[in-house]
């Protein structure tokens, strides 16, 4: 089995007993509102990714990469 494939499947197991747990095991643990929504954690998580990819890219666009002639 080639190396890459056999990480994807490692992560793609991890993912799907995450959320098998989300709906039968967490599900009735309800001390917050957003407790009722299935999948949340799994949401919010992979939009805070998002999010930090997206700033991570105006960074090194705006930022970080300047002109060549930036310092002369």
């Amino acid at each position: 089995m080639n190396w890459n494939r056999a990480v994807w499947t490692v992560i793609a197991v991890i993912i799907l007993i995450t959320l098998g747990l989300e709906f039968t095991y967490l599900s009735d643990y309800d001390s917050h509102w957003w407790n009722h929504i299935p999948a949340f954690y799994a949401i919010y998580g992979f939009l805070c990714c998002l999010a930090i990819i997206y700033f991570a890219k105006f960074l090194a666009k705006n930022i970080v990469n300047r002109d060549i002639h930036y310092y002369d």
